[in-house]
């Protein structure tokens, strides 16, 4: 459970068991582990982004004034080879006070690196060292990422409801029930609006088809807290991420009484934000004893068109979907909704 919240968080669920490599990083000095954290996280952000904009429709149908629906709705985009990989260049990295090289080749200048969705595999090792100061070396293995079968889904979980109002407008509102611990608090929540454009015509009652647009913003809120985890010197460590998302989508799907098939192209827009809180202390290298203060912030972005196919059987007052999604992340989700119209 505590890898899953994490991965809906940032993905950045090697913190709990590698919290002395973060160590390390801030050993290499808080830009540093600012360009680290951007390029290790962004694939996680990103696939979370895909994930949390699944299964917004089940038909371009909309619902009549008073009809309603009630779904549980599992989502998960799916990582590739790229996403779990990313070209680690240690000239970035240097200044002229200090040094940084790869342990096992020290000649060696770049090489791609797990990033939150990957694996080291073996472990890969960078010495920091002070110019000034050869006695001020830091030897830190990089943080590998989930790294197992589970890290090619970043999954998504959701409520949602719709109520059909008048002249083919359908309102949605979708939320995850707030989950809050001693370690992490996340809330999350969104609301759509579907329009049925064939509601206009006057054939609309014997057209075999439904066309529909939809617009819909999702929100994402959580905070971890760090200071039992990291073993860094410091106080009132966390992690606090916002993450917020548009979809715009065309809807085709037919209108038949037990079984139809709908799809669509749409447009997804992100960003997420995740600030690091609190104070830390560096305990070795060469930036030893240096306190910082709510050190860095790291965000990611996405914007794609995205593609949708799916199907949707209706047993009287259960429905069941299924549907898939082709963009940069592809996706699929699995609905079971309970309904009246």
């Amino acid at each position: 459970m505590k890898r899953f919240i994490l991965l809906m968080l940032l993905g950045i669920v090697t913190t709990i068991s590698k919290a002395q490599d973060i160590d390390g990083l801030f050993a290499a000095g808080v830009e540093n582990a600012e360009r680290f954290a951007n390029d290790y996280l962004m694939p996680g952000t990103n696939g979370l982004m895909y994930s949390m904009n699944a299964n917004w429709f089940n038909t371009a149908d909309v619902k009549p004034l008073g009809g309603f629906e009630i779904s549980i709705v599992a989502n998960a985009s799916i990582s590739n080879n790229e996403h779990k990989i990313f070209l680690m260049d240690l000239d970035l990295y240097e200044t002229e006070d200090f040094s940084v090289e790869f342990v096992d080749n020290p000649s060696e200048r770049t090489r791609m690196v797990a990033t939150a969705l990957g694996e080291n595999d073996p472990n890969i090792q960078i010495d920091i060292s002070d110019n000034n100061n050869p006695l001020l070396t830091e030897r830190i293995t990089l943080p590998s990422g989930i790294g197992d079968a589970t890290a090619n889904l970043l999954p998504t979980a959701f409520i949602q409801g719709a109520i059909g109002l008048s002249k083919g407008f359908e309102l949605k509102a979708r939320f995850v029930p707030k989950v809050k611990t001693d370690e992490v608090d996340i809330s999350m929540y969104g609301a759509g609006l579907q329009i049925e454009f064939t509601k206009w015509l006057p054939a609309d009652k014997i057209l075999p088809v439904a066309i529909s647009g939809l617009l819909a913003y999702t929100n994402l809120d959580a905070t971890y807290n760090l200071t039992d985890t990291f073993q860094i010197d410091g106080e009132n460590q966390r992690i606090e991420s916002n993450t917020n998302t548009w979809l715009l989508q065309l809807v085709a799907s037919t209108k038949l009484p037990v079984i139809n098939f709908y799809g669509g192209l749409g447009y997804i827009k992100g960003e997420s934000k995740s600030d690091i809180l609190g104070t830390y202390t560096v305990t070795g290298g060469p930036f030893i004893a240096n306190t910082y203060t709510d050190p860095f912030s790291v965000s990611s972005e996405v914007s794609s068109v995205r593609g949708t196919i799916g199907a949707k059987l209706k047993l009287g007052f259960f429905r069941f979907n299924a549907e898939y999604h082709l963009s940069e992340f592809n996706a699929f989700s699995l609905g079971l909704n309970f309904g009246f119209r």
